[in-house]
């Protein structure tokens, strides 16, 4: 039983790769909540957390996790990180398996070391970098337009959505400010456009034009844009 949050975590990390929900469900959200009456939240931070402990385990720690919520706030760290965190929330546990609440007070002291500077700026343009963190698994590389400045964080607009991204999962464009009010004008062009609704193949083109190396658009796929604005009606 103590292994029941790993096991489950492996479990759905396969269900997830190798899309099996395909099977009987169009998305993994929907399989999650149909199959296992959770959100996709939830299954994230399944695998996240075995991640997390197959990690601990290369190392030989004798002491395990057994629950998820002992290592939901450890997820984000490197694996090097981790291994440190959970051996010092162990000694501080008088050697025995420690509390959530632990693990994330020597989490927050790593954090506070390994501080740098948020030097981002409202309006900046940047790319989404994944880095191991599930939460951001399908928006790697998307535009990231910077609408709030936190102290560890960003609050980020992207394509189809807010979010609030840590530092290590930003990287900056380097745009003149023309340049990201050419991508914030894109970018809302592509969220009036896109919907659930629409065609796998059209869907796609306008993910793609998320997640562009460059902030304006060819001739061509201008055109596209614009005829798909056209045909919606926005």
């Amino acid at each position: 039983m103590e292994r029941a949050f790993f096991e489950a975590g492996k479990a759905l990390t396969e269900l997830r790769d190798r899309r099996l929900y395909r099977s009987t469900h169009k998305t993994f959200e929907d399989y999650c909540r149909d199959r296992f009456a959770h959100s996709r939240q939830q299954s994230n931070y399944l695998i996240a957390a075995a991640g997390v402990y197959e990690n601990l385990t290369t190392k030989g720690s004798q002491i395990l996790p057994t629950s998820e919520r002992q290592v939901r706030s450890m997820t984000k760290l490197e694996p090097q990180e981790q291994q440190e965190v959970w051996l010092r929330a162990v000694e501080l546990a008088g050697g025995k398996v420690p509390t959530g609440r632990i693990v994330k007070d020597v989490v927050q002291r790593i954090i506070e070391r390994t501080q740098v500077p948020n030097t981002y700026q409202i309006g900046e343009v940047c790319q989404i970098i994944v880095k191991d963190n599930p939460e951001l698994r399908g928006k790697g590389g998307c535009w990231a337009i910077i609408s709030a400045v936190n102290e560890f964080s960003c609050t980020v607009e992207i394509w189809n959505g807010e979010y609030t991204i840590g530092l290590q999962h930003l990287k900056s464009y380097n745009y003149l400010p023309a340049e990201c009010e050419q991508v914030r004008e894109i970018s809302d062009r592509i969220n009036r456009v896109y919907s659930s609704g629409l065609e796998e193949s059209v869907q796609k083109f306008l993910e793609s034009l998320g997640k562009l190396n460059r902030a304006y658009l060819t001739d061509l796929e201008a055109k596209v844009l614009s005829l798909l604005e056209l045909e919606i009606g926005v």
